[in-house]
């Protein structure tokens, strides 16, 4: 997500805190739920697509603060 456009994404996590905050809770999952596909993080299946369903609410929410942050 968000690939080639680091600078923009940092620069908008200094001035958004909210951003800063969703972005690392999304990476965060996003290592959960690899490490428990790659079978690393010992998880039941209710929580893997309960932490599923979380990343990508958050993504959809990440995507809609982009996308107001990057229009305005």
């Amino acid at each position: 997500m968000f690939e080639g456009q680091q600078a923009e994404i940092e620069a908008l996590m200094k001035r958004n805190p909210e951003f800063k905050q969703l972005y690392q809770r999304h990476r965060q999952l996003d290592k959960k739920v690899m490490d428990a596909e790659l079978g690393v993080l010992p998880i039941d299946d209710v929580t893997l697509a309960q932490m599923k369903r979380e990343k990508l609410a958050t993504k959809e929410k990440l995507l809609r603060l982009y996308e107001q942050c990057t229009t305005h």
